[in-house]
């Protein structure tokens, strides 16, 4: 009950993930939907967090914006495809472009979601959506068992992780 709770369909008003679900040691298109602007102003880049646990992110360009990678050590080594993976992307950041107020827009990127989580976990994807003029808006709230991203003013973006 509490997971059906916890992955209920964002409102339309929060950045969102496309797909809401992911199986662990498997590849995940997360698909960033962003409905609007931050209050009357255009959307002028758009930054994601990864998770500990999310690795070989690979981002998909977009025509108009530019995009960039932090890159950061994981607090411990993962495996892929029989590899040791020791670092990655731990931020992606889309700028340049301009997403007005009364316009939608997608920004994809390609990850693995390792084994390091296992089915019922929520992972989140706390983005922050710089606009025009300096104002941002922080989709960082992560709900908890029992809760819907409703029940937040500011969600960020989930899936969760379901059985293989």
């Amino acid at each position: 009950m509490a997971l059906a709770a916890v992955t209920a369909i964002p409102a339309l008003a929060h950045v969102s993930l496309e797909t809401s679900t992911s199986k662990a040691a498997a590849n995940y298109k997360a698909v960033l939907r962003v409905p609007h602007g931050c209050g009357g102003k255009a959307t002028v880049a758009i930054r994601v967090r990864l998770p500990e646990g999310v690795i070989s992110v690979k981002p998909m360009l977009k025509a108009g914006w530019k995009m960039e990678k932090t890159l950061g050590e994981y607090a411990k080594a993962y495996d892929l495809n029989g590899e040791k993976e020791t670092g990655g992307v731990s931020e992606l950041r889309w700028s340049g472009g301009s997403l007005g107020d009364d316009e939608y827009d997608e920004f994809v990127f390609r990850a693995y979601i390792t084994d390091a989580f296992k089915p019922g976990d929520v992972v989140a994807f706390p983005v922050v959506q710089e606009c025009a003029g300096g104002a941002t808006t922080r989709w960082i709230e992560i709900p908890q068992v029992g809760k819907v991203a409703d029940d937040y003013e500011h969600p960020a973006p989930f899936i969760t992780v379901v059985d293989k």
